[in-house]
């Protein structure tokens, strides 16, 4: 699978979240105002911490929903049919088999967005991802971490379709 030149690539569910993401942020946009206005009444601003931090606050609110509305309009939305399953590509759900510890784990292959080795999505862009890329079941992959080299069997390849 050939990733497109966007300047954002995105699962589906990726995009609703940031979406979902940008129109709470303009509700408590809302609400924000309301507390500097608020803080204002207490008095002298210089020793105010409600003003600051109502301050603070506002100033990431304004950032991140500026950020939002870059990423949207410019994101690249991956739909389900277009991930493949006979070989690694975005959007795919992989199981690994780590051929030192023989344990298996599986990995989402995402975008640097969306990319939470936390919650096991890596980006394709991350060395891992790079190795990934174009291979299929009962390949194996060798990734330079750290520690040294780490070897991967690819057991299965699925679309990853999170809820």
């Amino acid at each position: 699978m050939e990733l497109p030149k966007a300047k954002f690539i995105l699962t589906t569910s990726g995009y609703k979240k940031f979406q979902e993401e940008l129109e709470e942020l303009e509700t408590k946009r809302v609400q924000v105002s309301r507390n500097i206005k608020t803080a204002k009444g207490y008095g002298d601003l210089s020793e105010n911490f409600e003003y600051h931090e109502a301050k603070r606050e506002q100033g990431f609110v304004e950032g991140r929903i500026m950020e939002l509305k870059i990423i949207l309009p410019a994101a690249h939305v991956v739909q389900p049919d277009d991930i493949p399953t006979d070989r690694i590509g975005f959007g795919s759900l992989v199981t690994l088999k780590d051929l030192e510890f023989d344990e298996e784990i599986d990995y989402a292959v995402v975008g640097p967005l969306e990319a939470n080795v936390e919650q096991d999505r890596i980006s394709y862009e991350s060395p891992l991802g790079q190795a990934l890329l174009g291979k299929k079941v009962g390949d194996e992959v060798q990734v330079k971490v750290p520690a040294g080299v780490t070897s991967y069997e690819i057991v299965a390849i699925q679309k990853y379709l999170p809820a």
